[in-house]
């Protein structure tokens, strides 16, 4: 059979070169989606300070600090890690830090929680303490007392 007999459905279709997938914004690989069965590597056992917002879907604040918490994310990429963690699909990782209200920001070196600071706060605070945990979080984590993680409502 010839080529121009063959029915039109059968005949290869050439096309150009595939289109390029869009990458993802460099923030969005800069501030990493935790989870309660990813935070003990992510934060636990990181060998880096890490900056984590608590925060909920529904929560306007949150939405309003999100865009600089993810500056911050790219200002700070080679020294701090930034993540975030929805507390209503992670309720036990949030009650155990005792997040009770959002956007929570908890710093945490050697995987211990250095400081804190809740609410829709001037971002010029945020950053501010950012620079302080780069300066004083070690020393902080060194002195502090061990939790023990064993913490059950049920013991």
């Amino acid at each position: 059979m010839a080529e121009k007999d063959r029915d039109p459905a059968q005949q290869p279709v050439l096309k150009g070169p595939e289109p390029a997938v869009p990458s993802l914004p460099a923030t969005q690989e800069l501030l990493i989606e935790l989870t309660d069965l990813n935070w003990e590597r992510t934060v636990e056992k990181s060998g880096r300070p890490v900056a984590v917002m608590f925060y909920s879907p529904t929560c306007a604040f949150c939405h309003q600090m999100e865009p600089y918490f993810r500056n911050y994310a790219r200002e700070y990429k080679d020294s701090i890690q930034f993540a975030r963690l929805d507390i209503m699909t992670s309720p036990w990782t949030a009650e155990r830090y005792g997040v009770r209200s959002t956007p929570t920001f908890k710093f945490f070196c050697d995987g211990k929680p250095v400081q804190e600071m809740v609410g829709a706060v001037y971002p010029a605070l945020l950053k501010k303490m950012v620079d302080d945990v780069l300066v004083h979080g070690r020393d902080c984590a060194k002195n502090s007392t061990a939790i023990d993680y064993e913490i059950t409502g049920y013991g």
